[in-house]
């Protein structure tokens, strides 16, 4: 790996800072302006907060916590943090405060940084959970609780304190003393079941990640300018929108939050973003809407060069042969239709990054043709994520692609996925048990059931935890069910289920712009969302669809039975991870009444309801 020059991802920063001094490194958004630093300016942040952590008694080794959204004083504490010799540990910015206090507890953290108010009223409210916490650090002013301080970042780092020359060696050896072999970080997996657990991970599986994930997008990575909008919290995004930025000297722009990322992407003009499949979605989602509204001839084009374009990027980049006229075809509908497309998003996206989960294939296929390549990837927390990504010259659109170099897989008796590499974690933090239990002769399992085809490509199926086996002993793989029902213009998302059941279930919730058009479209009279989803036209219009759904699939998969919901899976009611994925007990608990009145009477199965548990993101 003659390619990890380095010994740190500080270390990388500090050569940047010299190499690309006066060139912006990240933007963010004070008072509706964005603001800049360039890599020297960034640099200079970084130390005076590492000189402040040591000031304030920091020591190496020791765990700091971030309990905060995407945003400039995250990206200089994690820095800082590293500067000083110790070890970010992240808390999602969702997280309540005794879910951020288990982390805080079982990390020994002592040291917190607190976006806003509203994050350090989190901690305060659980002030006695947290008796170690000795110092709260906030990116904003405010007043807080006099028996729980809160000190600036600005104070802390002592801004108005320009570092002296000593100052600087003295931090500058503090980072050249790093090692591959240290910590980077501990993030607590917020997963979708069980306690979460400490991921430990090195300087050494960042770096290999950042770096060889580079290399497999070949030339498609360079100077880049990245919207970031996944929380940092994560690895995904921590990776491979933010050490592999600082790595390629590009920019990193912060989205506001995630409602404003489409206003954001405008403003910004990113060339690349790192994304879930929820975003690709709801591309789709409201492009097929405004084509809903174009008059006959104008959605007969649009169809019409979808379908010359998806025939073009397989040709072209599946296949991997000359396009001779439909080449030519597919440039005139490029300037006439999908140009526009990508002037809505900002005019300048390059490709995106998708990791999280998977993206249903369609999707895949509709970026692409857009001009806009999705590069699909697959990863864990674990494994600092990458494991597999696609490239501009290795695509099947519904593969999440090829292993990264010095990265080896095979596939257990049952199909599942097991992994080893150099970005393998060192294990779970004061966890030996379960280290040992998911670590097996260097081999991770990965709980994923997975297919590995003649060329090296990788297919993940489901989370193994989330087969379905059916009361008729059928397994079922709940995520390609739940994509293909995304798929259609009326449903946003839905939640299958069936384990030890006769059947199979759904939870949907309807696309509400759709559905209102159709209530217009139809005259019906209705209060709310939740009497409109009850309406018999309503209801005639999903069992239509659900019938059309089920049609092609064979018997066991189908879906007998389901209920249009009036609302969204979200984040603040705990059905979401941070990345979006569903939180499948949670949900059960939500709404097990519903479910129960699905399958009546049938005494199939268990019908004890699903215990609540502290859940979060695998």
């Amino acid at each position: 790996m003659s390619e990890l020059l380095f010994q740190s991802i500080p270390a990388v920063l500090k050569e940047n800072a010299k190499r690309y001094k006066d060139r912006t490194a990240i933007s963010y958004k004070k008072r509706d302006t964005y603001l800049s630093l360039t890599y020297g300016q960034f640099y200079e942040r970084v130390l005076m907060l590492a000189r402040g952590l040591r000031k304030a008694g920091v020591e190496p080794g020791d765990r700091v916590a971030i309990f905060s959204e995407n945003r400039l004083g995250w990206a200089i504490s994690d820095f800082g943090i590293q500067a000083a010799q110790a070890i970010t540990v992240p808390i999602y910015a969702t997280n309540t405060g005794e879910q951020a206090a288990y982390v805080i507890n079982h990390s020994g953290a002592k040291v917190i940084f607190v976006s806003t108010k509203s994050q350090y009223e989190k901690l305060l409210s659980v002030r006695d959970q947290i008796p170690g916490v000795e110092l709260i650090i906030s990116y904003e002013r405010f007043l807080g609780d006099r028996t729980f301080p809160v000190f600036t970042q600005y104070q802390l780092s002592e801004v108005s304190h320009p570092l002296s020359e000593e100052e600087k060696q003295v931090i500058e050896a503090q980072i050249d003393a790093l090692t591959r072999k240290d910590l980077i970080t501990i993030i607590y997996t917020s997963g979708t079941t069980g306690v979460p657990k400490g991921v430990m991970l090195t300087q050494e599986n960042v770096l290999f990640d950042t770096i060889y994930g580079l290399k497999q997008l070949g030339p498609m990575a360079k100077r880049e300018t990245f919207l970031s909008f996944l929380p940092l919290s994560h690895v995904l995004e921590r990776t491979g929108g933010y050490y592999a930025a600082i790595y390629s000297g590009s920019h990193i722009a912060f989205a506001e939050n995630v409602q404003k990322v489409m206003e954001n992407v405008i403003e910004i003009k990113p060339t690349a973003m790192v994304s879930v499949p929820r975003l690709f979605e709801k591309i789709h989602s409201r492009v097929y809407e405004n084509v809903h509204q174009m008059s006959k001839m104008q959605q007969a084009l649009f169809h019409y060069a979808i379908e010359v374009g998806r025939k073009y990027v397989h040709l072209k980049y599946v296949e991997k042969k000359a396009t001779g006229f439909l080449g030519l075809k597919y440039r005139f509908f490029d300037r006439l239709v999908f140009k526009k497309l990508r002037d809505r998003l900002g005019g300048k996206l390059r490709f995106f990054i998708c990791g999280g989960a998977p993206l249903d294939k369609t999707i895949n296929e509709f970026m692409w043709t857009i001009g806009i390549p999705v590069f699909t990837g697959y990863g864990l927390t674990e494994t600092s994520p990458a494991l597999t990504l696609t490239n501009i010259n290795d695509v099947r659109f519904d593969s999440v692609g090829k292993t990264l170099a010095h990265t080896e897989v095979k596939l257990a008796k049952d199909g599942e996925l097991l992994v080893k590499g150099p970005q393998v974690m060192s294990g779970y933090y004061r966890n030996k048990k379960a280290t040992e239990e998911t670590i097996i002769d260097g081999w991770l399992s990965t709980g994923d059931i997975a297919r590995i085809d003649e060329h090296g490509f990788v297919y993940i199926v489901d989370r193994k935890k989330e087969i379905i086996v059916t009361a008729g002993g059928k397994n079922i793989a709940p995520q390609p069910l739940e994509n293909e029902l995304k798929l259609d213009k009326y449903i946003s998302q839905a939640f299958v289920y069936g384990d030890e059941k006769p059947y199979l279930v759904a939870l949907l919730t309807p696309n509400i712009e759709r559905l209102i058009d159709f209530a217009r479209d139809e005259r019906i009279d209705y209060i709310d969302i939740e009497e409109l989803v009850t309406h018999s036209k309503v209801v005639e219009l999903y069992n239509q669809r659900m019938a059309d759904f089920n049609a092609n699939l064979p018997s066991y998969e189908t879906i007998k039975k389901f209920v249009v919901l009036p609302r969204e899976f979200t984040i603040d009611n705990n059905e979401l991870t941070p990345t979006l994925k569903l939180k499948r007990k949670e949900i059960c608990k939500a709404y097990w009444d519903r479910i129960e009145e699905m399958y009546g009477n049938i005494g199939n199965g268990s019908n004890a309801k699903p215990e609540s548990t502290h859940g979060g993101l695998k």
